[in-house]
């Protein structure tokens, strides 16, 4: 399964040769009477793609049937982010979240970019506000700002650079300061803290909105948020123990958003992308991805000759939002558009333009 390039050219095939993809794929986890309706809509939307001269990116977490039949180039936030700053096309689909259209936008400015669910927000997102991201900054006077991609732009408007999950400890090592503050994932800037070897404080944000932390006597080189993504932090130690007591020789893979705990317990830790990377290149007996199941079900359906194990109790509430039915609509009737002011825009551009010179 390429991580970037989804198709050659979707708009060429049928409604029957989208549904034999489907059925490959999918057919053992979906009825054919399901698949066909997907197939119908999916062919829908690739000629509408066609007449109004649009792109449509898809992320490693959207549905089975969407991510395997309307994405012109699927992937991670990363790879997504590129894409998006290299799109001739008129407009942009973002099959995601809120704040990766809102990345599109900011890096496209020109472009009209859709979100076909409104309801498509993110909970890690909205644990920071751009005034908690000020507040730090009076706090910590010339400390860099490094903020994770899954932010929104008026936070990225006051960040040095961004980051992703697959460049986030290479973007910290890139600064020469002494401390870097990092947001707001806590589990993700734990994890890049013991890559890093960097010490790790948190501080407390009070109801009046100012920033409380006791440095004295504190060696520390990171300074976190405590900012969760709702899916990855239900993964436990013990759901990896009752895993490898049943099937000794999987081979676990977790997202690093997951705890420091899961994690180290863990075989290997990368963005959605590096996961895929490994399962296509590995010869492991036996896979289980922790991460959000949709995409566990996506590697499943590229790999069928891979023992792809199952642990999903969690769908990500945000990206489910995201169907067939509200992309079509969405180049319909041109909805949902994201803008993003222009002074916000400038600002976060020169965070993202930054990450994307770090690989």
């Amino acid at each position: 399964m390429s991580t970037t390039l989804a198709s050659q050219d979707r708009t060429r095939m049928t409604v029957d040769d989208i549904f034999a993809e489907l059925k490959m794929r999918l057919g053992a986890i979906s009825p054919d009477f399901e698949l066909r309706e997907k197939a119908e809509l999916a062919h829908e939307i690739n000629q509408l793609k066609l007449k109004r001269n649009a792109v449509i990116l898809g992320h490693n977490y959207m549905e089975p049937a969407l991510f395997h039949s309307i994405p012109d180039f699927v992937g991670d936030s990363l790879d997504l982010s590129r894409k998006a700053a290299h799109t001739n096309k008129d407009i942009i689909i973002f099959c995601g979240v809120r704040f990766m259209a809102e990345t599109a936008k900011i890096l496209n400015p020109t472009r009209t970019v859709l979100l076909p669910s409104l309801r498509a927000g993110c909970s890690l997102a909205a644990s920071i506000t751009a005034a908690d991201v000020i507040a730090l900054k009076q706090r910590f006077p010339g400390v860099p700002v490094v903020s994770y991609v899954n932010t929104y732009a008026d936070v990225k408007a006051e960040s040095d650079i961004c980051c992703t999950s697959s460049n986030a400890a290479a973007v910290v090592a890139s600064f020469k300061s002494d401390t870097v503050i990092f947001l707001p994932d806590e589990y993700l800037a734990s994890n890049v803290a013991r890559e890093t070897g960097k010490h790790i404080v948190f501080p407390t944000r009070l109801a009046s909105g100012a920033i409380s932390l006791d440095t004295t006597g504190l060696d520390y080189q990171m300074i976190g948020w405590r900012g969760r993504c709702e899916v990855h932090e239900k993964f436990t130690v013990g759901d990896i123990a009752l895993v490898r007591e049943q099937y000794p020789d999987v081979v676990i893979l977790a997202h690093p958003e997951c705890s420091p705990e899961v994690v180290a317990a863990s075989d290997f830790s990368g963005s959605t992308n590096a996961m895929i990377r490994y399962v296509e290149q590995s010869r492991a007996p036996h896979y289980l991805l922790l991460t959000e199941c949709s995409m566990g079900d996506n590697v499943a359906a590229a790999n069928p000759d891979k023992d792809m194990l199952r642990l999903c109790s969690v769908r990500c509430p945000h990206m489910n939002q995201i169907t067939l039915q509200d992309t079509r609509d969405a180049l319909l009737y041109t909805q949902y558009v994201i803008d993003v002011p222009e002074e916000i825009r400038v600002r976060a551009y020169t965070a993202v333009e930054r990450m994307l010179h770090i690989g």
